[in-house]
């Protein structure tokens, strides 16, 4: 999706993946740091608990915090929101999952992360 949007090569290995978001200064969080799942099924999501974001948000400049679909959302806003006092946007998960949406439409509802880079 960040390949797509942002008109790089897409990467192939873990180090390209990496080298994409330092070279745009993307950084990339976990809400939940761990849980019960069955499968990757969000609806079966039980004993979430949250990643700790706030050292990351002392040590950069973090400007604008998203979520990759409704269930990272939900988690963000319920564990990580009020703690940090920062909202979050919330855009269309990139998930296999989500066939309702085209590349191509996550694309362009993806493009609002452009305005931060």
């Amino acid at each position: 999706m960040l390949a797509a949007l942002l008109g790089a090569p897409l990467p192939r290995t873990v180090a390209e993946k990496r080298q994409l978001l330092l070279e745009h200064r993307i950084a990339v969080w976990d809400v939940i740091g761990s849980c019960e799942i069955a499968g990757s099924a969000d609806s079966s999501i039980r004993d979430a608990r949250p990643n700790d974001i706030a050292p990351l948000l002392a040590a950069a400049d973090i400007r604008q915090i998203y979520t990759n679909g409704q269930t990272a959302h939900k988690y963000y806003n319920r564990y990580l929101r009020d703690t940090l006092g920062r909202e979050a946007v919330c855009l269309p998960s990139t998930s296999p999952a989500n066939a309702a949406w085209s590349v191509e439409k996550l694309v362009e509802a993806w493009g609002v992360i452009r305005e931060n880079l």
